[in-house]
C-alpha cells in the first residue's frame, strides 16, 4: 500500500535557523491537508518528501510515486506547456514521425497517446489550451491549472500540492476542488482554503511542538478545536482553583506561625525558661518557617506554571474578536455611485461598460469575476487613482483602501508609532488598549512592521485603519487573504465582523465572503 513516513525529521535554513525538529508523521492513500501558521515548515515538508530538500537528520520513507506541483510564478520565452509536463521530446519523435523522418528506434520507443493525455488531463482542470500553447500566451491562473495537469498526468500514488488555489479565479478554484473531491490516490494539500479542505479525508496541523492529525475535513477540525478549547477552559479554572488553595493554606500557615512565635516571645517574656532552651526553640521555629515557605514556595511555582500553560493553550485555540469604536453610518446614508461608468486603460478597448449600482448605509459588497474582468480597476475608479473613461463614480463618506501590500503602514517604524501618526487625536492608553485588542500587547506593539509576518501585518493595518475614534465609513479590500494562513484570515474576518460600516471587497474566497456577512455582489 502507498504510503509516506517521516521519522524524527529535522531541517533548519542556511542560516541556522531551525524549521522542523523531530518530526515524526505518516501518510497514507488519503487525501490529507496540511495546516498551520506561515513559517511552521509545510512546504518544507512537501519539498522534503519530493526530494527537493534534504533533511538535516531522521528519515524519509515513501511507497509509491509522488508528483508535485510545479509553482507557475514565472515561465521562460520558449516554454511551453509540454515543458511543464516533461513531454517535449516524445511530442517532437510524434511530430518527426508524422514527417516520415522518425529513425526506427524512435518509432519503437514512441509514447503514441501523449498528447491525447495531456489534453485530457488539461481538460480535468479545465484549461482550454494545447500542449505546444507558449506559458507566456497563460495568465498567472491559467499557469498554476497548467502545473496541477502535468502533476495528475503522471499519475502518482501521492500528489503533493502546495496552495493551489493561490492566484485563481472562481472557476480556477472550482476546477482545483472538483479534481481533489473525486481524487482516489493519496494527496498531500497545504492550503489556506477551507473551502477546499472541507474535501480532505483528514487534516494535519503543524506547529513549532510536531504534528497533530484530526480525522475528516475542516468542519470537523474546527468541531474538534472548538471541544479541546473547552478542555483548556476547564484545566485553567482548575489550575487556577489550585493555585488559589495554595495561597490561602500558605497565609493560614503563615498566620498559625505567627501566632506560635506569638505566644513563645511571651512565655519568654515572663521568665522560668533556660536562655539556652529559648534558643533552640527560636532555631527550631525558624528552621520550621523556612522549610514551609520553601514547600508553599515550591507548590506556588507549579501552581502558576500550570496557569500559564493553560493560558497559552487557550490563547492558541481561542478565536480571535475584538471591538471596534463605531462610525455612526447611517442605514440610509448613500456611500458609493456609479452611474453608466465605463472602466479601462484604453478608451478603444473598455474592461467595463456602462456600469451602474450604488452602495447604501452598511451594506457589504463583493465585486467578483474572473482573472482580468477588472475588479481592482473598480476599485481603483472608488479611491480616485483610476479616472473613469465615461460616467460618473462619487464616493460620498471618508473611506479607506487596504490593499495587499497594506501600504498605509509605515514599514520602518514600529505598529504603536503607525497607529499614533494615523490616529493622531489618540491617547497612549487608548492607542494600547487597541492594539492589544489585535493582539499586539505590552512589547510587541514596539515591533516594526518590516519584521512582522504577512499575517500580523494585515492585522496591524486593520488595527491601526479601524481602532481610532474616528474610522472611515467606507472599507475598501483587494484580495485581503491571499497568501495568509487560516489563522491570519480568521482574525481578519473578525475584525471585519466588528466593523459596523460599509464594505467593498475583491475576493475569490467563498468562505472568507460568508464569514464577513457579505449581503450584495458585483459580479463582472
Amino acid at each position: 500500500m502507498p504510503s509516506i513516513t517521516l521519522s524524527a525529521l529535522s531541517w533548519a535554513k542556511p542560516d541556522g535557523e531551525h524549521v522542523l525538529t523531530d518530526l515524526n508523521l505518516a501518510f497514507g492513500p488519503e487525501r490529507t491537508g496540511l495546516v498551520g501558521r506561515n513559517g511552521v515548515g509545510k512546504t518544507s515538508v512537501l519539498h522534503i518528501v519530493a526530494g527537493l530538500l534534504r533533511p538535516d537528520a531522521g528519515t524519509v520513507a515513501i511507497e509509491g510515486r509522488v508528483a508535485l506541483a510545479r509553482q507557475m510564478l514565472s515561465a521562460g520565452a520558449d516554454e511551453t506547456i509540454a515543458d511543464v509536463f516533461g513531454a517535449t521530446e516524445a511530442l517532437a519523435v510524434l511530430q518527426r514521425a508524422q514527417k516520415g523522418e522518425a529513425r526506427l528506434e524512435e518509432l519503437e520507443n514512441a509514447d503514441w497517446t501523449v498528447e491525447e493525455r495531456i489534453m485530457s488531463a488539461l481538460a480535468r482542470l479545465g484549461l482550454d489550451a494545447r500542449a505546444d500553447t507558449p506559458l507566456m500566451q497563460l495568465s498567472g491562473g491559467q499557469r498554476t491549472r497548467a502545473a496541477l495537469a502535468a502533476a495528475i498526468y503522471a499519475e502518482p500514488d501521492f500528489l503533493l500540492l502546495d496552495e493551489p488555489t493561490n492566484n485563481l479565479d472562481r472557476d480556477g478554484r472550482r476546477s482545483v476542488i472538483d479534481l481533489l473531491s473525486g481524487w482516489r490516490s493519496g494527496a498531500i494539500v497545504v492550503s489556506h482554503d477551507r473551502e477546499l479542505l472541507e474535501e480532505m479525508d483528514a487534516i494535519v496541523e503543524l506547529t513549532s511542538l510536531g504534528a497533530k492529525r484530526y480525522g475528516g475535513g475542516w468542519s470537523a477540525f474546527q468541531e474538534a478545536r472548538a471541544v479541546e478549547l473547552e478542555a483548556a477552559r476547564q484545566s485553567l479554572a482548575h489550575a487556577q482553583k489550585t493555585a488559589d488553595e495554595v495561597d490561602r493554606k500558605a497565609q493560614a500557615l503563615a498566620e498559625r506561625q505567627d501566632k506560635r512565635d506569638a505566644a513563645g516571645a511571651r512565655k519568654a517574656a515572663k521568665g522560668g525558661m533556660p536562655r539556652i532552651l529559648l534558643g533552640r526553640r527560636k532555631s527550631s521555629a525558624e528552621a520550621s518557617r523556612g522549610k514551609g515557605v520553601e514547600v508553599t514556595e515550591r507548590q506556588r511555582a507549579g501552581a502558576l506554571d500550570a496557569v500559564t500553560a493553560a493560558k497559552a493553550r487557550i490563547e492558541v485555540l481561542q478565536p480571535f474578536s475584538v471591538r471596534l469604536p463605531p462610525t455612526r453610518l447611517a442605514a440610509g446614508r448613500q456611500v458609493l455611485t456609479f452611474d453608466g461608468v465605463t472602466v479601462g486603460y484604453d478608451p478603444a478597448r473598455p474592461l467595463i461598460r456602462d456600469l451602474s449600482f450604488s452602495l447604501a448605509g452598511p451594506q457589504r459588497l463583493a465585486v467578483t469575476g474572473s482573472n482580468g474582468s477588472g475588479k481592482t480597476s473598480i476599485l481603483k475608479v472608488i479611491i480616485g487613482e483610476l479616472p473613469p473613461i465615461r460616467g460618473a463614480a462619487s464616493v460620498n463618506v471618508p473611506f479607506a483602501l487596504l490593499d495587499q501590500s497594506v501600504s498605509i503602514l509605515e514599514r520602518g517604524e514600529t505598529i504603536l508609532d503607525n497607529f499614533k501618526r494615523l490616529n493622531p487625536g489618540a491617547s497612549d492608553n487608548a492607542c494600547r488598549a487597541t492594539l492589544a485588542s489585535f493582539r499586539f500587547r505590552a512589547d510587541a506593539a514596539l515591533q516594526r512592521v518590516e519584521t512582522l509576518s504577512g499575517g500580523q501585518v494585515l492585522r496591524a493595518g486593520l488595527a491601526c485603519m479601524l481602532g481610532g475614534s474616528d474610522p472611515p465609513s467606507l472599507l475598501v479590500l483587494d484580495e485581503p487573504t491571499n497568501h495568509l494562513d487560516i489563522e491570519s484570515i480568521e482574525a481578519v474576518e473578525a475584525g471585519l465582523l466588528a466593523y459596523d460600516g460599509a464594505l467593498v471587497v475583491v475576493s475569490h474566497d467563498e468562505t472568507f465572503l460568508a464569514n464577513i456577512g457579505i449581503d450584495t455582489r458585483l459580479e463582472l
